[in-house]
C-alpha cells in the first residue's frame, strides 16, 4: 500500500504585519485580529519565489530518504495556478533543478484541497507502477491578498509556505488508506481573481451567506464516507488535521467528531493559513509531538476554492518513520 515516505516545509523570509493590514485597510487591529488570530503571517518577499522554498523543502526530503533519483516518475506541483511565471511549468524546474531525469511533470490546481487532492492520484499511481512520486505544494497566496480592499478581510490570514511529500510504495510513514472528495461548484464565483497593475489579486464576488455550513455539511459527509470506507467508526479516530483556515469550523468538526483539541494541531496564532501546505506543517508537528503509535488512524480535512472539500484516511506507520 502506497502513502506518505518522508514530508517537510520551507517558509519564507518575508512578513505582512497586522499593523501593515491596519495600515493599508483602514480597519481596526481588533477586525484583522479577528482573522489573522497572529501579529504577522509568512509571505513571500520581494525577492523570494515559491518554486525554489519549495525546491528546497523537497531537497530535505530526498536527501534523507536517499531515494534514487530515477526511481521517482511523476513530479506534481500543485496549487492555485498562479505560479511565480506565467505558462511555465514550476513542476519540471524543480525536477531539473533536483536531478530528476525520468519523471513525467505536471501540475495540479485545486486550491488548498490541491496537496490532499496529489496525494491521492499520486498513491494510486505508485501502488500500481511501483515507482515514487514526488507532490510538491508551492502556492503563492499572499501576493493575490490586498489589505487595502477591507472586503477580502476573511483572506488576511493567507501566506506562503513551500511543501513536499515523498509518496511511494515502501516505506511509508503515512499509508494512504483512502480519500472521499467534493466540490460544491455553485459557490465557483465566490472569491475570483483579477488583474490589476500589481498583478492578480483576490476579489470577493459575492455577499452569499452560508459557508460555514457548507464545509461543516461536508467534512461531515465525507468524514463519514472515508469511515465506510475503511471499514472504521468514528471511536477509531485518533488525530484529526484540517487546512488552518478557520480555527472555529475546525473546532465545530473536533466536536462532532467526539474528539478534543489535544486530537488536532492548531498553527493559527503563529502561522496563519498556509495554503496546501497547511496540512504537511500539521502533520510534521504532529510527528514532533512524538505522541503517534504505530496504526493510528489520522482523518485529514482539506477544502480550496470552488469549493472543492476532501476528507483523507492515513494510518501512521511506526516503522515507516524511523
Amino acid at each position: 500500500m502506497s502513502g506518505i515516505v518522508d514530508l517537510d516545509v520551507r517558509f519564507p523570509r518575508g512578513r505582512a504585519t497586522l499593523e501593515q493590514m491596519r495600515r493599508a485597510s483602514g480597519l481596526s487591529a481588533e477586525e484583522i485580529r479577528e482573522i489573522t488570530l497572529c501579529e504577522e503571517i509568512p509571505v513571500l518577499g520581494p525577492d523570494e519565489t515559491a518554486w525554489e522554498i519549495t525546491r528546497d523543502a523537497a531537497a530535505a526530503v530526498l536527501e534523507r530518504t536517499g531515494v534514487d533519483r530515477a526511481a521517482i516518475r511523476q513530479v506534481l506541483y500543485v496549487g492555485s495556478g498562479v505560479w511565480d511565471r506565467p505558462a511555465w511549468s514550476p513542476a519540471a524546474k524543480i525536477a531539473h533543478e533536483l536531478g530528476i531525469e525520468h519523471a513525467h511533470c505536471f501540475e495540479i490546481v485545486n486550491f488548498c484541497n490541491a496537496g490532499m487532492t496529489a496525494l491521492q492520484i499520486a498513491s494510486e499511481r505508485t501502488r500500481l507502477d511501483g515507482g515514487y512520486a514526488l507532490v510538491l505544494l508551492g502556492d503563492r497566496l499572499g501576493r493575490l491578498v490586498d489589505y487595502h480592499d477591507a472586503d477580502t478581510r476573511p483572506l488576511f490570514n493567507v501566506g506562503d509556505a513551500g511543501g513536499a511529500m515523498l509518496v511511494g510504495p515502501h516505506g511509508c510513514t503515512y499509508r494512504h488508506l483512502h480519500a472521499a472528495m467534493h466540490t460544491d461548484a455553485s459557490w465557483a464565483d465566490f472569491w475570483a481573481g483579477e488583474q490589476g497593475p500589481d498583478g492578480a489579486k483576490f476579489r470577493r464576488k459575492s455577499d452569499r451567506k452560508g459557508l460555514s455550513t457548507v464545509y461543516m455539511e461536508n467534512f461531515t459527509t465525507l468524514a463519514q464516507q472515508t469511515l465506510d470506507a475503511i471499514g472504521g467508526k468514528r471511536g477509531d479516530i485518533a488525530y484529526v488535521l484540517t487546512n488552518q483556515g478557520d480555527r472555529n469550523i475546525q473546532s465545530r468538526f473536533l466536536d462532532v467528531l467526539g474528539l478534543t483539541e489535544e486530537q488536532s494541531v492548531f498553527t493559527y496564532g503563529r502561522l496563519g493559513h498556509m495554503a496546501s501546505s497547511d496540512t504537511v506543517i500539521c502533520l510534521k508537528e504532529l510527528a514532533g509531538r512524538g505522541v503517534l503509535r504505530d496504526g493510528d488512524l489520522i482523518l485529514v480535512a482539506s477544502s480550496g476554492m470552488g469549493f472543492s472539500f476532501g476528507v483523507t484516511a492515513l494510518e501512521y506507520c511506526a516503522e515507516g518513520s524511523r
